[in-house]
């Protein structure tokens, strides 16, 4: 039995077929992972048998990606600045009623003092007016005969006579003078003298 052997040639070229045949499956792999770019390195390979690399849109996919990207982002920025406006305008709002609120009570106040100065100057015009009427009154009747004073003075309240009759005796003492005050209580009944003389001890002064 006579075996023929194969010459090496052919064997080397079939190991470098599957080496080449290994490679290219292995890069074709590693582009569908998208590790390598294997179709523009295999280009003019490619198109020398017919194959056209087909066109990628990836580019265009980012594009729209980033371009959606920033109108989130400033759809976001917006968001949070349309927020903090609102939050300002009812910072603002809250302080417009609180000097609001302060100007009503200033308002207030203010119309508080008028009504009391005015009660004030009221009073002391109805003092003025009552200080000059009865020193008026007392110099009249001083001016009189002390029975006719005393007459007048029986007529009035005990009050109006307290206050005439002080009236009469710091007038006296102004003028230097002797007070009659004591002569027209001692023409007077001797219970509303004792009356009188009571209540000018229990308030004194005028």
């Amino acid at each position: 039995m006579i075996v023929r052997r194969v010459s090496a040639a052919p064997r080397i070229l079939a190991l470098l077929m599957l080496i080449a045949i290994l490679v290219l499956g292995g890069l074709l792999w590693f582009d569908y992972l998208g590790i390598t770019d294997t179709r523009q390195l295999l280009k003019p390979v490619l198109s020398l048998v017919g194959i056209e690399s087909p066109q990628k849109v990836a580019n265009l996919e980012d594009s729209a990606l980033l371009e959606r990207q920033r109108f989130e982002k400033r759809s976001s920025e917006l968001e949070l600045w349309e927020q903090e406006l609102e939050r300002r305008e009812q910072k603002i709002e809250s302080r417009e009623a609180e000097l609001d609120q302060m100007l009503e009570d200033l308002k207030e106040r203010e119309e508080a003092l008028k009504n009391r100065e005015k009660s004030f100057n009221e009073r002391a015009n109805m003092y003025e007016n009552r200080k000059a009427n009865l020193e008026q009154n007392a110099e009249y009747l001083i001016g009189m005969p002390p029975e006719d004073a005393v007459n007048i003075l029986k007529e009035m309240d005990d009050q109006d006579v307290i206050d005439t009759m002080r009236t009469a005796q710091r007038l006296a003492e102004e003028a230097g003078e002797v007070s009659i005050v004591s002569y027209w209580l001692s023409l007077m009944p001797s219970e509303r003298a004792a009356t009188i003389q009571r209540k000018m001890t229990d308030k004194p002064g005028s």
